[in-house]
């Protein structure tokens, strides 16, 4: 007879999510997981089957809780100024989802630039791809612009938005506010 869970594999991902946002995925052992998940190394491991399948879960929670800036994004009807909302956004929602600073994607995709570890790198290609398309639908409503400039500058906003995420870690918000202003001048 299988045993019955006594946690919500809901908030006990949220948390590791939070220990792996703070000290990325090589830095967080599984002791560490398990005294902040509240759950033992055998739990871990029947409902996730290893640290990894933990991390991966907190993948998909990190961008189901940041997907309401996406459709936002998506939805918006302003162009340039809806990817400049985007922006101001996304330096807010870490500090509303777990008081943290960057972006757990963004450090995932640091982390793991010399890695091969393909269950990684397709969740952060798809989110990478994703956000490039959501910047060139923005950036095709100027109709002044032509395809060769509408990528290069979805490329420069796609790296902006890395350098945005690794400021945001350590720069104050005026510095913060400046860059994501004078990134837009550009554009």
């Amino acid at each position: 007879m299988a045993r019955t869970k006594k946690y919500n594999e809901q908030e006990v991902i949220e948390k590791a999510m939070t220990l792996f946002w703070k000290n990325g995925y090589e830095n967080t052992s599984v002791r560490m997981l398990e005294k902040e998940m509240g759950i033992n190394q055998f739990s871990i491991y029947a409902s996730f089957g290893s640290k990894h399948g933990v991390f991966l879960e907190s993948l998909k929670c990190y961008k189901a809780k940041n997907n309401n800036m996406f459709v936002k994004l998506k939805n918006g009807t302003n162009g340039v100024e809806d990817i400049k909302t985007f922006f101001y956004d996304s330096i807010n929602k870490p500090n509303e989802l777990a008081n943290q600073k960057g972006c757990l994607f963004t450090n995932t995709y640091n982390e793991f630039a010399d890695i091969e570890d393909q269950m990684i790198k397709s969740q952060m290609n798809e989110f990478m791809d994703n956000l490039k398309m959501l910047f060139i639908e923005k950036l095709a409503t100027d109709a002044s612009k032509d395809e060769e400039t509408i990528l290069k500058q979805a490329n420069y906003l796609l790296l902006a938005k890395h350098g945005l995420a690794a400021a945001t870690r350590v720069n104050d918000k005026k510095e913060i506010e400046d860059y994501i202003e004078f990134t837009f001048k550009n554009i």
